[in-house]
């Protein structure tokens, strides 16, 4: 089957599946950068909201008991902690993709971003099809590059 527009030379099977192999991890690495400042601004419009719901009932002229607060700092303070260690493990995933060492790692880390819908599952599901991949396997068994190549 003749594909158009030479695709065929794209699907050779030896050194052209090596280099879109690579191309798919330098892609995956970028998405993965892009969760992180993702994560980023998620911070920022948690504390955001945080200051617009302090300051809305520190200007109310009932103001609500003290305590009445204190199960929203824990509710700020778990999520902020998910959405920041998600952001770490996600940079750490950007720089071994590149590198490509801990693909397991690498794995756990699209498993989590699965959660994350839409935008996190899609890089989720497309980083677990490329890392279960046999030839991105081998390039990983292959041992591990410098970061700049």
């Amino acid at each position: 089957m003749r594909y158009p527009l030479g695709m065929d030379e794209l699907l050779s099977p030896t050194l052209d599946r090596r280099r879109l192999d690579l191309e798919h991890l330098k892609v995956l690495s970028v998405f993965h950068f892009v969760a992180v400042g993702l994560a980023g601004i998620g911070l920022l419009m948690l504390y955001g909201h945080y200051a617009l719901l302090k300051g809305v009932l520190a200007q109310s002229p009932n103001p609500p008991p003290p305590g009445m607060f204190a199960p929203f700092m824990w509710m700020y303070g778990i999520m902020g902690t998910i959405i920041g260690g998600t952001g770490v493990l996600n940079l750490c995933a950007g720089f071994w993709l590149r590198a490509r060492k801990h693909r397991l790692f690498t794995l756990g880390v699209a498993i989590v971003n699965c959660f994350y819908m839409p935008l996190g599952t899609a890089l989720g599901v497309f980083t677990i099809i490329v890392l279960v991949r046999d030839s991105v396997r081998d390039l990983y068994s292959a041992g591990a590059v410098p970061l700049r190549e």
